[in-house]
């Protein structure tokens, strides 16, 4: 069975900064999506909704600055049964975090899709955070004018409109 795989780095960021924003409703919806819901503990189920579609994540495992496991449990047919995986790790001044989106049944061309994807939410988070800080609200207004979907590197513009609310 074909997998996602990305690593992403986050300078300066702590183990358990990381692991908040993995593992609770606040921190999932400050880089994810804003439409967060659910339960964040084992054995409850996260629902994360991108405009009219979404998915919901059963929380598998929990292991504090170490591991989150996921496995999806309503959504697009091709995620139903994957499993989706953080692993954070301490590198000097480097928080890593390897994630994983295992269990495809083949490798569709939805797949390469989401792998665009998941690599645009892991992409610099540093840089993420400080452009979400720095773009006034007429910015991102502009950009939405001019068809600019992509105007963030978060690959968030699903939920562009509310996003820049």
């Amino acid at each position: 069975m074909p997998d996602i795989l990305h690593k992403a780095g986050i300078k300066s960021s702590s183990l358990a900064d990381t692991y908040k924003a993995l593992t609770t409703r606040e921190g999932l919806s400050a880089w994810w999506t804003r439409d967060t819901h659910g339960e964040s503990k084992v054995g409850g189920v996260l629902q994360f909704h991108f405009g009219t579609g979404g998915f919901d994540m059963k929380v598998l495992e929990l292991h504090p600055v170490r591991r989150v496991l996921w496995q999806v449990v309503d959504g697009p047919e091709e995620w139903v049964g994957t499993m989706v995986s953080f692993d954070p790790k301490q590198e000097g001044d480097w928080t890593i975090v390897l994630f994983k989106h295992q269990g495809w049944n083949e490798p569709v061309e939805f797949m390469h899709y989401c792998s665009t994807k998941w690599g645009a939410f892991s992409a610099e988070p540093e840089v993420v955070s400080r452009i979400r800080k720095s773009c006034s609200l007429a910015e991102r207004n502009q950009a939405r004018q001019l068809g600019i979907k992509r105007y963030l590197p978060t690959g968030r513009n699903d939920d562009l409109p509310d996003w820049n609310a």
